[in-house]
């Protein structure tokens, strides 16, 4: 395998990649920025989000769909700005995080569950689902901190990472965005799965923070690849550049509101034999 390479640093925390149109999309935490950064390493702030960005997606029409975490809401940019998409609060009990869109422009959202740095004790949560006009429901609940997710390229599986339960959990997409037919498509075993991606043969990307690794998982729960970092947690992970074989990770430090004035964030890349798939 090749040698992990510095794209992007200097950053506060990086989080939910994307990629889309020839560049990396990312949101930097601690600045409150939508980034996006070509293979270059050629940098554009796209917008601020006072309430913290996490997950982003794009609608079928090609304005931005950006999570808003602290006041749990979805926001939508266009050349109007940033209006509010849809009012998580109801159905999140923290702050609200990753997301992965659909074809359609429904989206799907995580959340903490509770309070970490508060010292809550940690509990089961709800994945949101929102439809592409706006309303919101529970599309699951019982997930122990759902973080990353993939919809294949079908459109009729989603997959979503559950960090506290050490594994990655697959649900059926019904026709009106529903989920059924919970099932485990991978046990972690001691990593915490944060952000993930999809690849063509149907393998996801897991980056771990607590391990310090991204490590390659087939349908069923097999590890068939694993990168170490030196000495830098891996946040986020996504498939992109021009073959979709760049794997693009975010690392950093730490992920607390503590990290932000170290700077230590960065956008790092490896080769892969495999290229990406699906969504996001």
């Amino acid at each position: 395998m090749n040698e992990m390479k510095i794209l992007l640093s200097g950053l506060t925390f990086a989080e939910g990649p994307r990629w889309r149109d020839g560049r990396l999309w990312f949101s930097d935490f601690y600045t409150h920025e939508v980034v996006a950064v070509d293979e270059k390493g050629n940098r554009e702030s796209i917008v601020t989000v006072p309430e913290q960005p996490s997950g982003l997606g794009w609608t079928p029409d090609g304005r931005l769909l950006v999570v808003s975490m602290r006041d749990q809401k979805l926001m939508r940019f266009d050349v109007g700005g940033l209006t509010e998409h849809a009012d998580l609060s109801i159905h999140a009990s923290y702050w609200c995080n990753d997301m992965v869109v659909d074809a359609q422009g429904g989206a799907y959202v995580g959340n903490f569950g509770f309070n970490r740095h508060a010292g809550e004790e940690p509990r089961a949560t709800t994945l949101i689902r929102v439809t592409p006009e706006g309303r919101t429901s529970v599309a699951a609940d019982g997930l122990w901190f759902p973080n990353g997710m993939v919809i294949t390229p079908d459109g009729r599986t989603l997959v979503v990472g559950e960090t506290r339960a050490h594994r990655l959990t697959a649900f059926d997409i019904g026709t009106e965005g529903t989920l059924s037919n919970r099932r485990i498509f991978a046990e972690t075993e001691n990593m915490y799965p944060d952000g993930i991606c999809l690849d063509q043969e149907g393998a996801i990307w897991v980056a771990d923070p607590r391990n310090k690794e991204v490590v390659r998982f087939s349908d069923g729960g097999e590890p068939v690849e694993r990168y170490v970092l030196e000495g830098r947690g891996a946040y986020a992970c996504m498939l992109g550049g021009d073959d979709r074989r760049t794997l693009f990770v975010c690392t950093n430090t730490g992920s607390g509101p503590e990290v932000a004035s170290r700077r230590a964030g960065k956008i790092e890349t490896l080769r892969v034999g495999i290229p990406g798939a699906g969504l996001p």
